[in-house]
Formats: C-alpha cells, structure tokens, sequence
C-alpha cells in the first residue's frame, strides 16, 4: 500500500504573477498558493496494474529527468517529495476516451491518477509544462488538473515523400507531439516524388522509387515504437491510385499510359495514375498492402485518393471502353464518369484492407454516395467535405485549416474548428467526427528546415482539437503560451529555432549577421502556393537554403510589431493617454531605427552578393518603410494630422512594400498601414 502523500484541497485562485503556461489548455484547471520546490529530486512511486503499460515507467522516468534538468534520482528510501502515479489498465491508442487524467501538486509532492496509462502519459506532458522561476530557483505551483480530449483523433501529417526526412527528424517532431498531447501520426510515405518504405517483395520500390532515401523494414517499425512509447498511433499512406509518379517509375506495368519514364522531380499537380482496370493492378496491390500494412499495427490506414483528374484514365482508349462497358457514366450523358471508376479502385482497396483487419482512410475527393460508410474521410479541401462526409454516415477528419505549409500564422489555424459553434451538424452526426489533423506538406521544407514549418504553429492546432470548445480563443495569451512552448520544444530536441539560424550564418557576407537577421525576422514565405508560381523554377534537387528558407513562416518581430502599433493608435485616440504610451513610441521608434540602420548596412553587400541579391529589393522596401514610418511618429506625437502629399508619398511607398522577391514578402506591411493612418 502506498503512504498518500496529499494534503488538503487546494485553494482556489492564480497562482500570483504567474498566468497559466499550459498548452492545451486543459478541462479543469485550479491553483493553489504553494508551492513545491524541485531543488529536491521528485522519487517514483508508480501503482500499477496487474499488467502494466509498459510506456509508463519510462515515459515518467523522462519527466522526472527534464523537470530535474538531468539530476540524478534521488535513493528510493529517501524522505522527500514523490511522484506518485496510480492507473488502472493499460492504454489502447486507437480507442476513444483513453487519455483521460487527474493531477495534482502540493507542496508534499505529486499524484497522477488516471483509467489507463495513456492517461497518465498526457498527465507527464501537463507536468513538464508547469515548472515556474523564482527568486529562490525552479518549482511546481500547487495546482489540481482534471482533464480529457474534446477529440479522440489529434494528428499531425508528416511528408517524407517529397524531402525524405530522416528517422531523427521524424522521432524530434513525435517528441514535439507528445509535448502537446497530440497523438496520430499520419505517415505520407510515398508520392509522385518518392516511395520510402522498403519492399522485400518489391525492391524496385527503394531501388528506384526511393533512390534518394528511404525507411527500411527495421526503421519502421523502430519509429512505430518509439511513437507508442509516447502514446502516439502511427497511421501509414500510401497514395492510389494518383500520385503514383514514384510507384509507376518502379513498376511500369501498373501505368495508364507510358509517359512515365523516371521518377518525377518536379512539384506541381502531375495527375498520375496508375490503371485500375489491368486485372494484374490488384495482385501487385495486394502483395503491396499484405506488406506494408503488417510493418504498421494501427487498425486504421491511408489509401490517399486525392487529386486524380482522371485524364490518363480519359486520354486511354483501353480504359475509356472499360469505363463504357461498366456503364461508368455521368448520369443523363454519354460521357464517362472518372469518379465511378475511382469508386469502383476504392472498394477493390477497401476488400483489400479489410481482410487485413484495417479499417480504410481516404481524402475527400473518394466521397460519394456509393462509397461504403466504414471508410473513413479526411477532408482538406473544407468543411464542407467534412460535414457532407458525415451526413452520409462517414466517420470524418478535418484538415482544413491546419494546412502548415501554406504560412499561415498560428491565430488562424487556432480559428479553424471541426465543430464549430454553428455548426449545421446534428448530435448525431457530431458524434462521427473523429477530430482533425495539422498537415506539413514538404516541398519547399526538408530535413533542415521542416521542424521550423511545423512548430510551434502546430500546437495551436493541439489546443483546438484538445481543450473543450467552450475555451476562450484568447489570441495575445495563445502566442505568449506558445513562447513558452517553444523553448520547451527546442530543450527535447526540435531544431526550429537553431537550424533557421545556422542558414543564416552560412550565407550572411562578413560582417552582416546582425542586419541580416533583422531583415529575415521580418520576413515571411509567400503565402499559400505562391511560391510554385513566382518566377523561381524548384525540383527536388533545388537546395532550400536561401533566404525564404531561414525566413520564419510567421514572423514573432512582425506580430510583436503590429501588436505595439495597435496599443499606441488605442492610446493615442483615448480621453487620457495611458502612462505605457510614451514607452511604446520609443519603442516604435527604435524598431524603425533598427530598420533603417539594417538596410542602410545591408543593400550594397546584398546587391553584391549572387546568392542574397534577389532580396536587396525587400531591404530597400523596409528602410524605405521605416522612413515614412519615423515621419509618421513624428507627425503622432506633436499631434499632427499627415497632409495629402505625405499620404500620396507613404500609400506609394507601402504599396511598393507590399511587392515579393525571392517568394518572400515583409511582414509588417499591414501594421505600417495602420500607423500611417492608410
């Protein structure tokens, strides 16, 4: 029997001058005004059951270590604080309303009690989140947590299809995940670009397909466990039938038509697809899936299905006949029906499956009415897919939103939402939706960079799909939480800040790092798909290491910049001037000054520079911005209003600010706009 170590219920209120730091916010969550310190190495007490979760010892040993920043553990009959964690089963990752968990700190030490040991897994992850600084060094503000995921499916998709990545990026981005309690791993294995699984039975497919990298059998299933070590499932896709360029590369014979001679290197929309109407596609797939899926024990798996125009199926003669013998017809038409035939793929994929025990996930574009209801459907091209998907009996994801490569910025992907207040879904049909998933596609990230695209934006999503729907979308205090998370994720391993920063070493001329990297603090890739339209041709051999590379997808100076401007603008126009408004034009000025300063440094080396001369333009833009901006301080602070020449001259000047190169653009045009009074 284990002593309890708990005293009385802790008072309720803030801890004093510490607002929360957690991420997710959790269900309940209640301080006390103690505090335990962690000068003392917390001991593990663990009570479990009679077959106990074999990831919870380890995972709490890991606790213990980064809250005691690798201290040794203390003697186990060594009076002091303890740790102690109480669960009743093992944890099942892939079933609902496993992850729910109570926490408790006092000054006497911690208790853990949850059903199962997922439970207490996501219980660490809250843990590790609470540590506070004090005068007299770290502690555990008394807290009383009681917590569950709002959604059982909280995914992130990683692509190692297009920039393979490999194992240590993919096990620091799991790390990441753990940290913010999401818990699905959607593995995109294989593409137009690439096939990165090695095959027994298929060899081409990494002799070939995978020729610039892939995962062999044992890395696989060393990735799977190191996941569900962090009570993390690992869903595979492998996508069929289009982005099949890779596959077809491979094995020919599955192609419907012969264009495909090598595997692709180019990005882009190639609507590949291999022939579904060859009696020998099914054997191949069969052996492909027999294989694939035994590497991965999840019961769900990603057949892809996205993006296939059917214009290799339409521009073959053989196929279209096909399609005509099967009365694969748009209704009323004579015109055949490429969705009818992808139908007909889907339910041959799906027989496949389902004899292997798994169920069968697909992207939006597979819906139909004539689609059996077990399949399971991830839309990304909007709610609408997602609530159609469950209408018609569909279990259903949404990715719509949380699309990381397009470098929108955290607050956005925070607003996106399965089940928004409004939405037309019955209680019913509510029930389907599973949850959603962040997407980080990898055509402008590799191995360097991909950790950079991915957090800390990523657990804003977390948030989402993990705190009940009632939580305030507070966005200020959602970006000081994700500070905080930040620096978590880089102690475990992430190299989101140090691989951006190391890129601009490397190409910074003697003597500029400091003004370089107040101009690439600035910047932010284009958004959406820009970049693949902008004048600059990529492949998977181009290199990502120009400046729009170290740029961060969201700019932390841009935001922090325009958050300033809007107080001074509130200050400026209320009755009374706050005292802080004084301190903030200083501040706006001496930003604007740093600015000017960078440029001034900056565009003669930069136009000098073969690598960096495509950005002189945008250096150019921000000094020219940060002059009209100081004259507008100016202007603010003698209470003057700005004459329609200076107006005609600063709109010209932001306009032209406005403008990309090298598929970046500077951030703070939009805050400029504000102060300017544009």
């Amino acid at each position: 029997m284990l002593l309890a170590i708990m005293g009385a219920p802790s008072a309720r209120g803030q801890v004093p001058g510490a607002p929360s730091p957690l991420l997710p916010q959790p269900t309940e969550l209640h301080w006390g005004t103690g505090r335990l310190p962690l000068k003392s190495a917390l001991h593990l007490q663990i009570a479990a059951p009679a077959v106990p979760d074999p990831a919870v010892r380890p995972a709490a040993l890991r606790t213990l270590a980064r809250l005691h920043r690798g201290a040794p553990a203390r003697p186990a009959k060594t009076p002091g604080p303890v740790l102690q964690i109480r669960y009743g089963r093992a944890g099942q990752l892939a079933q609902p309303g496993e992850e729910r968990y109570s926490l408790r700190v006092t000054p006497g030490g911690v208790l853990i009690d949850a059903p199962t040991g997922l439970g207490v897994l996501r219980a660490l992850a809250t843990l590790e989140q609470l540590p506070h600084a004090g005068p007299a060094g770290r502690y555990l503000p008394e807290a009383d947590v009681a917590d569950q995921p709002r959604f059982a499916w909280r995914g992130l998709l990683i692509d190692p299809a297009r920039h393979f990545l490999p194992v240590a990026v993919v096990k620091r981005n799991i790390d990441g995940m753990a940290a913010v309690k999401l818990n699905v791993l959607h593995w995109h294995l294989c593409d137009d670009e690439g096939f990165r699984v090695e095959s027994k039975l298929l060899p081409r497919l990494q002799q070939v397909a995978g020729a610039t990298g892939y995962y062999t059998q044992a890395q696989v299933r060393e990735v799977v466990a190191y996941a569900a070590a962090r009570g993390i499932r690992v869903v595979p896709e492998f996508d069929l039938p289009g982005h099949t360029g890779a596959l077809v590369a491979a094995y020919p014979r599955l192609a419907s038509n012969d264009s495909i001679k090598e595997v692709p290197v180019r990005w882009g929309l190639l609507n590949i697809a291999i022939d579904p109407t060859k009696p020998g596609t099914y054997p191949f797939l069969d052996s492909l899936l027999t294989e694939m899926s035994g590497l991965f024990p999840d019961p769900y798996f990603h057949i892809g299905g996205d993006e296939n125009d059917g214009r290799q199926w339409r521009h073959n003669p053989r196929i279209v006949a096909f399609m005509r013998d099967n009365k694969m017809l748009k209704a009323g038409t004579t015109d055949v029906d490429k969705h009818q035939l992808q139908t007909y793929f889907n339910r041959k994929m799906l027989a496949l499956l389902t004899a292997r025990g798994k169920t069968m996930v697909g992207w939006d574009e597979i819906l139909g009415p004539d689609l059996p209801k077990e399949v399971v459907i991830q839309s990304w091209r909007g709610a609408k897919g997602l609530n159609e998907a469950v209408r018609l009996g569909h279990r259903a994801l949404l990715s719509n939103g949380y699309y990381l490569d397009l470098n929108y910025p955290a607050a956005a992907h925070y607003a996106a939402d399965p089940l928004p207040a409004a939405t037309p879904l019955s209680a019913a049909q509510q029930q389907l939706v599973l949850g959603g998933e962040v997407a980080m596609w990898s055509e402008f990230a590799d191995s360097v960079i991909y950790d950079s695209r991915v957090w800390p934006r990523a657990a804003a999503v977390a948030e989402r799909l993990w705190s009940p729907q009632a939580t305030t979308q507070n966005v200020p205090d959602l970006y000081r939480r994700l500070a905080l998370v930040s620096t978590q994720l880089e102690a475990l391993g992430l190299q989101h800040r140090r691989a951006p920063a190391q890129l601009l070493r490397q190409m910074a001329p003697a003597g500029t790092l400091g003004p370089l990297t107040t101009l690439a603090d600035v910047l932010e890739p284009v958004k959406d798909y820009k970049r693949h339209f902008q004048g600059f041709k990529y492949t998977t051999q181009t290199p990502l290491t120009r400046l729009v590379d170290a740029a961060p997808a969201e700019s932390d100076v841009a935001r922090q910049f325009g958050a300033t401007v809007d107080s001074v603008l509130a200050g400026l126009g209320a009755p009374v001037r706050p005292p802080a408004l004084a301190r903030q034009l200083l501040q706006l000025r001496a930003q604007l000054l740093r600015w000017q300063a960078a440029d001034a440094t900056l565009r003669p080396l930069l136009l000098a520079s073969p690598a960096l001369s495509e950005y002189a333009p945008l250096s150019t833009r921000l000094g020219a911005l940060a002059a009209v901006l100081l004259e507008r301080l100016t202007q603010l602070e003698a209470n003057q209003p700005a004459l329609p020449v200076w107006q005609m001259t600063a709109r010209a000047i932001l306009d032209e600010a406005q403008l990309p190169a090298g598929q970046a653009e500077l951030a703070v045009v939009k805050a400029a706009r504000r102060l300017a009074g544009l």
